[in-house]
């Protein structure tokens, strides 16, 4: 305990600005507060003047370590991977964090799996940042097997696990991979916490894969979420408008915004050498979006009318009809001699205000006919009664 309130003294001496809060650190460790102790340290650690140069590595060594398994370890863990990322070497780092770990596992505590996999995910994203991508891929295997051991975790934890995953996957450009780690990662996130650079960031790279990942076709969750705003009034507006295009099939839109923000998409080598598979993309969105737009009962299309929409040829639309079905978008027959398709289900979708006002449309127009059924049966009964 002497050390510890020794390191303090010292603190308070050189750092005049942070005497305040050095004085209430001691006061709290003296007095065995730990919970308390605990929220004043969530609170100093995350000073911008304290982040700076190795302060952090020192307060651990010097003061955390004399009451770090007394405190919640997954706060513990917390800290750790705080303090990790003011080491200048990342095999340093690694070593640090390891440690900790084997502290964590020496106190044999319930549940202490928790705090050693959000160390883990630190170690993993440390791995990641070095270009070690198999041993990063092996702490995420071994971290989803651990998630899926254990029940009521911890939603930092949940996130932590996430986050890496789509940098992992972000790293090897697998777009969809990317995709649903990274919206997963948000559903943990309280989005507001987030630096607005940082917001805009993941905004466009979500965007991004949303476009490019195989068998994405459902752009409703993330035009959705708070996140997509982001990308309002930057210059990175135009992947919004092209996301609006693409969740609506609008064809004619895309092929618009194509021509007016050519400089932009020209600038993403990745949209340039996929542009085949993106007009492909969203041809099977226009197609969806036919097939929604039509009520239950009039599911048989002509390949003439989405052909007009798509501006593909017949054969082409069989292709994509066969694509649709092949990705289980869609289900039904094609009739080649009658030159139509039958659709008898398609994928339910997250659905924007367009296509709720449609739905909407449509429901009305089905409570209309159940009341003119209904009239017609009471207008009917006293005659049924009679005979």
């Amino acid at each position: 305990m002497a050390g510890a309130l020794q390191y303090l003294e010292s603190q308070r001496n050189e750092r005049p600005d942070l005497a305040e809060w050095y004085t209430t650190l001691a006061d709290l460790y003296q007095r065995k507060l730990w919970h308390q102790l605990t929220v004043t340290l969530e609170q100093f650690v995350a000073l911008a003047v304290v982040q700076a140069g190795d302060a952090l590595i020192q307060l651990y060594h010097n003061f955390i370590t004399d009451f770090e398994t007394k405190i919640n370890l997954l706060k513990l863990a917390h800290f750790a991977v705080v303090v990790s990322r003011q080491y200048t070497e990342k095999e340093a780092a690694i070593s640090y964090l390891e440690a900790v770990i084997d502290k964590l596992r020496a106190t044999r505590e319930i549940r202490i799996e928790e705090p050693i996999l959000y160390v883990k995910m630190q170690i993993a994203a440390l791995k990641l940042e070095m270009g070690n991508q198999k041993d990063c891929k092996k702490l995420l295997e071994e971290g989803k097997t651990t998630l899926e051991s254990m029940t009521d975790i911890d939603p930092s934890v949940q996130s932590s696990f996430y986050w890496i995953s789509s940098q992992y996957h972000k790293s090897r450009q697998e777009f969809a991979e990317f995709y649903n780690s990274a919206l997963l990662y948000l559903a943990y996130t309280e989005v507001d916490s987030l630096l607005e650079s940082f917001k805009l960031d993941l905004a466009f790279d979500l965007s991004l894969s949303a476009l490019l990942g195989d068998n994405i076709y459902n752009f409703g969750e993330l035009l959705a979420h708070p996140i997509i705003n982001s990308l309002i009034g930057t210059n990175a507006e135009w992947i919004y408008h092209i996301l609006q295009a693409f969740n609506s099939g609008n064809l004619a839109r895309y092929q618009e915004l194509c021509g007016v923000d050519n400089a932009a998409l020209s600038s993403q080598p990745a949209l340039v050498a996929n542009e085949k598979k993106l007009l492909e993309k969203i041809n099977i969105l226009c197609l969806m979006e036919i097939i929604f737009s039509r009520s239950a009962e009039d599911r048989t299309i002509p390949l003439s009318i989405i052909a007009d929409r798509t501006k593909l040829s017949i054969e082409d639309v069989e292709y994509l009809l066969m694509k649709s079905l092949s990705v289980h978008l869609i289900e039904g027959t094609i009739d080649q001699v009658e030159g139509r398709v039958h659709v008898s289900w398609v994928q339910p979708r997250v659905l924007g205000i367009p296509q709720i006002t449609s739905l909407r449309d449509r429901l009305d127009s089905w409570l209309g006919k159940v009341r003119a059924a209904l009239l017609s049966v009471e207008a009917e009964t006293p005659d049924l009664i009679a005979l």
